[in-house]
């Protein structure tokens, strides 16, 4: 069974540990983010190149050149080029000459502002300032504007001083393989650019600059010089839109990242879509678009016929579109060396699910610095740092000498950057990262350049900053708090507050926790500084307002407040009371001031975890919880509430479909799935892993997107909570009210309640205490708990309120080491009062046993749940109100002590009696 298989896992990842090429991994800790750019510094920032003392030169897809000064930390203009912005084109690669500090050259690939091309073009940069008349074109590259995409621009050198460029190929997206030949759709024919060996687009250029502007083709390229129909630039082709390439310093292998294909499943038109991660050897065909993955062939689609067509042979793909200009024979296809698509990889489930861009990123060698302040540690010595963009992480690849994969592991867990567009490691041994920022509209808000500094020696205190209130009316008292402060290293620690507010001399407290009274009207700052023994500091500030009561709001419900119950009828009130606005009693506040929501979500969405306090969406919405799923999601990477992007505005959605009461399952099912024609070419990326459920809350607050007035649900009523149909029951319904008071001398206020029901379920192996011999156990997919002959669990503050009856789940089995028992059901303590008692036999679960036995368990339906196949047991329980700690006590006449009885998998809650 797979027990063994996965205690073989354990024993072998103690092995790989314990190898002495293994160095020990680092304390994640040990890292910490920095961010060094002012939130409205950056705009659309797309990539970066970095000084020896940590100044970045960074382009922005406007047209910016923008430099990061390490010294004085500000962020200036040096110049704004005239560039093309639309369809993703404009300033989209920049890369400092090797040897910059001597000849101050500076490449920057931008498309031309009238012109339908891009180039390559070298300034000298002296004192923060493009020399005039410097400018240099290396070289240009003809492209296509209208319906495409994928423009490239990253860039990196080789030891030998030539400069790998990569070039999107310039097309149009299409569900089915890029190979439409019909006349005037040659913009959706990767034929013409991924494939063509004439060509540069869909392509990793490597040429050698020259001192006098030009360049020269390195030996060792795809293609010998002089090639009929070929280019010599061309080092790797076959690629969709290649983005950050880097070398790896000891063997001179190539790696990037690659921005694949939208389909999300496999059909017979085309297989499903897959980012992928790259590595090239030496030059190579990579496959696009007669391949994708680990060379997954593409049918050659009849688009005339609108029918799929033969496969190519990797090992001798042709390209004989009528778009082609270079040669038909191909070398042979490449497969990826990682590929992973929408949905959780099998192969690479660490990598998630969601939407994908691959980005790449550098390959630490400590040989690559000379005298580093923070170099990273050896358990680092060779592995890839590479980004998704949309999944907002890191990941650290690990090689073995021939350079196939031999793990994978998040990098620094605890960073959550926000899409993360560039990354590189600086001379002082630091990683950088550049943040796109959640989307386009909020890239002004959210970009930002930030520092990841390794600590080998003292670290910093963790500065955790609170305050019982966030402002109030004068006098106003703030009880300020250190409580969650720590020092990884167990240094002890000294506090400082610091209270500032414009026009007022700063005041300091040198106590953890001190009282802080105002008694004038203002915005005030409360910074708490903690320094450690050794001098290392940290600081937190935050946001006071005086002069302004904040409104007090209650959320009132009459029932159980931690579960719900499918189908029940939930009351619920509403008050507000504001000490300036007045309140709803006595009507100075009106209902529809008042934000009042209740929403379904799905299994996996976590609300406190969503960050929700952190003002990323506006409080008084009605929409809060969708807000919140798209700001976790790549759904402003294409959208915006008003100006169109990628994809249309929020805005647009609705007016279109306002009138259309079907709308909304068509577009619940249309984000699941994706698609593309109603708004243009551009392909909406699947999202197969969100449930329709929570796809509906999202099309919920977009066709309300341009409502003036704030829609919400009556400060009282009655609320039924349905499960939907399609859901498997296992989310929790979010109910919030929030009210956010009239602005005065001072900011306005926001209070909001929030109280989450989940699923009227306990599930025994996660119980709070486990007691007697009690174990968590696993059979192959399934964890459960075993319960022994005298041994019990239990869960603290269960809310028991409406509580009528309990249902044990037992996990299915098929081994003959249980022997069935008691379940008593206890108040407060094990032996506390007696709610009642129930029998689960083995005939309940033991597949061998079960009428019918083991013929009739497999053929029973569903058969992806076997679970739903073993039979509960319920009882009725005496009726209890309130939270109190439940005890589940395992007894046995026949069993002698601690022999087991048989495997708990669920404990569901009812308000029926049975």
């Amino acid at each position: 069974m797979k027990r063994l298989t996965l205690l073989g896992l354990v024993l072998g990842a103690l092995l790989v540990a314990a190898l002495p090429d293994q160095p020990p991994r680092p304390d994640d800790t040990r890292f910490t983010p920095v961010v060094l750019t002012a939130e409205g510094a950056l705009d659309e920032p797309m990539a970066f190149d970095l000084l020896p003392d940590g100044t970045a030169l960074i382009a922005e897809r406007k047209g910016a050149l923008k430099k990061y000064n390490s010294l004085t930390r500000e962020v200036s203009v040096i110049t704004r080029f005239p560039v093309f912005i639309h369809n993703e084109q404009g300033f989209v690669g920049i890369s400092l000459d090797p040897n910059f500090t001597r000849n101050h050259w500076v490449y920057v690939y931008l498309a031309h502002p009238t012109e339908s091309k891009f180039q390559l073009v070298r300034w000298t940069l002296l004192n923060d300032k493009l020399v005039a008349g410097s400018q240099q074109v290396v070289l240009e590259i003809p492209v296509d504007r209208d319906e495409t995409s994928h423009t490239g621009g990253g860039m990196v050198w080789d030891s030998a001083g030539n400069l790998y460029l990569t070039v999107g190929n310039n097309s149009g997206n299409s569900y089915t393989a890029q190979t439409d030949e019909r006349p005037g759709r040659s913009r959706w024919d990767d034929q013409r650019t991924s494939a063509n060996t004439n060509d540069l687009r869909g392509k990793i250029l490597r040429i050698h600059p020259e001192p006098d502007g030009s360049y020269t083709i390195p030996d060792g390229n795809l293609f010998p010089k002089g090639t009929p129909k070929t280019r010599p630039e061309i080092y790797v082709m076959g690629t969709r839109n290649a983005w950050r390439p880097f070398l790896d310093s000891r063997t001179g292998w190539l790696y990037w990242g690659e921005i694949g294909p939208d389909a999300d499943q496999d059909t017979e038109n085309a297989p499903r879509g897959y980012d992928e991660f790259n590595q090239a050897k030496g030059p190579g065909f990579f496959g696009w678009p007669y391949f994708v993955g680990e060379n997954q062939a593409y049918p050659i689609y009849d688009f005339a016929a609108k029918k799929p067509g033969a496969k190519l042979d990797p090992a001798r793909p042709v390209n004989r579109s009528v778009n082609n200009t270079g040669l038909t024979d191909l070398p042979p296809a490449q497969p990826a060396l990682i590929a992973y698509p929408y949905a959780v990889s099998e192969k690479y489930p660490l990598l998630g699910s969601s939407s994908r861009a691959a980005i790449g990123g550098p390959i630490y060698h400590r040989a690559d610095f000379k005298a580093p302040k923070r170099p990273f540690p050896a358990y680092y010595e060779g592995k890839w740092l590479a980004a998704d963009l949309s999944r907002f992480w890191i990941m650290a690849f690990e090689f073995d000498v021939d350079g196939n994969l031999r793990g994978m592991e998040r990098f620094a867990p605890h960073y959550h950057p926000r899409q993360p567009i560039d990354l590189r490691f600086g001379a002082d041994g630091d990683l950088y990262v550049l943040e796109y920022g959640g989307s386009t509209s909020l890239s002004a808000k959210e970009a930002r350049l930030v520092r990841i500094e390794y600590n080998a020696g003292n670290r910093k205190p963790l500065v955790q900053a609170r305050a019982d209130r966030s402002g109030g009316a004068l006098p106003f008292t703030a009880r300020l708090s250190a409580e969650g402060t720590k020092d990884f290293d167990g240094d002890a620690l000294t506090y400082q507050w610091t209270i500032t507010g414009a026009g007022q001399p700063p005041r300091v407290f040198r106590t953890p926790n001190p009282a802080v009274r105002f008694d004038r009207a203002g915005v005030y700052t409360a910074t708490l500084t903690v320094t450690d023994a050794k001098g290392a500091k940290n600081s937190q500030p935050l946001r006071l307002v005086a002069g302004n009561e904040p409104p007090v709001v209650a959320l009132e419900l009459s029932g159980n407040r931690q579960f719900f119950f499918p189908n029940q009828e939930l009351p619920y009130r509403v008050s507000v009371a504001d000490r300036e606005d007045g309140s709803l009693a006595d009507s100075r506040i009106r209902p529809e001031q008042v934000a009042i929501s209740v929403d379904y979500v799905s299994e996996g969405f976590d609300w406190v975890d969503a960050g929700m306090n952190q003002q990323r969406v506006d409080a008084s919405t009605q929409f809060a919880v969708a807000k919140t799923m798209m700001s976790r999601s790549d759904c402003g990477n294409c959208h915006a509430l008003s100006a169109p992007g990628v994809g249309p505005a929020y805005q647009q959605i609705a007016a279109r479909y306002r009138t259309d009461g079907a709308a909304s399952e068509r577009l619940a099912a249309k984000i699941r799935s994706g698609g593309a024609g109603v708004w243009g070419e551009t392909a909406m990326p699947a999202h197969p892993t969100l449930s329709l459920a929570d796809a509906r809350t999202l099309v919920r607050y977009i066709l309300n997107s341009d409502t003036k007035t704030l829609s919400t649900l009556p400060v009282e009523g009655r609320y039924r909570m349905a499960i939907p149909a399609d859901d498997n029951g296992r989310g929790t319904y979010i109910l919030r009210a929030a009210y956010t008071d009239r602005q005065t001398r001072v900011p306005a206020q926001t209070t909001e309640q929030v109280i989450i029901l989940r699923r009227p379920e306990l599930r025994p192996a996660e119980a709070d205490i486990l007691a007697g011999g009690a174990v968590r156990d696993q059979l192959d997919e399934f964890t459960f708990l075993t319960a022994k002959a005298g041994s019990h669990i239990g869960f603290k503050a269960v809310d028991l309120t409406d509580v009528r009856s309990l249902t044990f789940r037992p996990n299915w089995h098929l081994y003959d080491i249980y022997r069935g028992g008691t379940v008593e059901v206890r108040l407060d303590a094990p032996t506390g009062p007696l709610l009642g008692r129930t029998e689960i036999a083995e005939s309940q679960f033991n597949i061998k046993k079960m009428p019918g036995g083991m013929d009739a368990f497999w053929g029973r339906e569903p058969r992806n749940d076997k679970n739903a196949k073993t039979t509960p047991s319920t009882l009725a329980i005496q009726p209890v109100s309130g939270r109190h700690d439940l005890y589940f006590v395992f007894t046995s006449q026949q069993a002698k002590p601690g022999e087991s009885l048989f495997p708990l998998a669920s404990v569901t809650l009812s308000n029926q009696t049975p």
